[in-house]
């Protein structure tokens, strides 16, 4: 049987490729992002008879709540919805202000929110169905560097967790995303042109490129999350050199912070931007 599945930042990436992953198996793709033009590209490439593309804000709640309410009423139901919308606010923590913060806040836990709350009541109303936040590596240890972003992520982890708890017994399930680093756009992205301008003295496609494992292709993590998804899994945390990372922090966490302080000692000099 075919499925009804909502993905959000759904233009590019993570997105991008999960729309791809569900149509391939014969899946209703309501695919959402505010990148208009992104849209349109993605539009292009698959038949519409499988996909919608809608324009819409993920800070806007009710608008999502607009959007997943029709699309029930279209098509009976809503299967999965995936939470994934979300942008990197990086620098230096003292050269941030509460601009960067909020645009963090606002879209990466915000809309998180407004996705799960708008399709909650109606997976509770069938006993069924899937809610898919994505978080991050940087929602499990520290991300120096990326404090906004990495408390938006952390926050993800822990409302998906506790919500498992709370909805395990009426059929709804709960999963948080957590990536390390992965072959999308976001690792090249500067600052939205909208906020105040912060130097970015690091490459963060340089610095991921020199970790162990690299960078991970987008199609073997939505090969992980669809597997993760079918099984109801908590935590999708991959891949492998994201696990090790994360299981050290937990063995150490005082190890872990001082190899952390180290290797940003010597980050900045060896990834400066040229």
């Amino acid at each position: 049987m075919s499925h009804i599945v909502i993905v959000t930042g759904a233009a590019s990436g993570i997105g991008a490729e999960l729309v791809r992953s569900h149509i391939a198996d014969g899946d209703q793709v309501i695919a959402v992002d505010v990148d208009s033009a992104g849209l349109v590209a993605l539009q292009d490439r698959f038949d519409a008879n499988w996909m919608r593309a809608c324009s819409v804000d993920v800070r806007d709640a009710a608008a999502i709540a607009e959007l997943v309410d029709e699309t029930v009423a279209q098509h009976g139901r809503l299967d999965i919805i995936y939470n994934n919308a979300g942008l990197g606010i990086g620098g230096k923590s003292h050269e941030l202000d509460v601009k960067h913060w909020d645009r963090a806040i606002d879209v990466n836990l915000r809309g998180v929110v407004h996705g799960t709350i708008a399709a909650l009541p109606h997976l509770l109303r069938q006993g069924s169905g899937q809610i898919v936040n994505t978080a991050s590596l940087a929602g499990l240890i520290p991300a120096p560097g990326l404090a906004p972003y990495g408390a938006t992520k952390h926050a993800v982890v822990g409302m998906t967790l506790s919500m498992r708890v709370e909805y395990a017994a009426a059929g709804v399930g709960f999963t948080a995303v957590c990536p390390g680093f992965t072959d999308t756009p976001i690792l090249d992205k500067e600052m939205p042109a909208d906020l105040p301008a912060v130097p970015i003295p690091v490459s963060t496609r340089k610095m991921a490129e020199s970790l162990p494992g690299g960078i991970y292709p987008v199609a073997a993590l939505v090969t992980d999350i669809r597997r993760g998804v079918a099984a109801n899994d908590a935590l999708v945390v991959t891949p492998k050199a994201a696990r090790s990372a994360w299981r050290t922090f937990r063995w150490s966490p005082g190890g872990f912070l001082r190899a952390l302080q180290n290797r940003a000692a010597k980050t900045a000099n060896k990834f400066a931007r040229r």
